[in-house]
């Protein structure tokens, strides 16, 4: 289909299409996952710290970042240190069953 009918069936500009026909990867995103990835292979050898070790293993293997990026990737992937989440004990069974 052309861009331009597409563009009008959808009611959007054409020139955002065509910059994003260019680039479709914005380079904030790029990087963001250049660090998800360091900071997966430094869990990957050691899943039982948590989040500023890796950002820490992460940057001396080169990637840099803070460590509250470090946290909110951590914490959007759901890598929790081995050691600091409770288990599910003292559970409460619902009334009725």
């Amino acid at each position: 289909m052309p861009v331009t009918v597409t563009c009008r069936v959808l009611k959007l500009a054409r020139q955002p299409s065509y910059r994003w026909l260019v680039k479709p990867v914005a380079d904030s995103v790029l990087e963001e996952a250049y660090r998800a990835n360091a900071l997966f292979s430094a869990r990957r050898e050691d899943p039982e710290f948590g989040y500023r070790f890796l950002a820490d293993e992460a940057r001396s293997s080169g990637a840099a970042m803070a460590d509250p990026t470090a946290w909110r990737i951590c914490r959007d992937n759901r890598w929790w240190s081995v050691f600091g989440q409770k288990r599910g004990r003292g559970k409460k069974v619902p009334a009725g069953v």
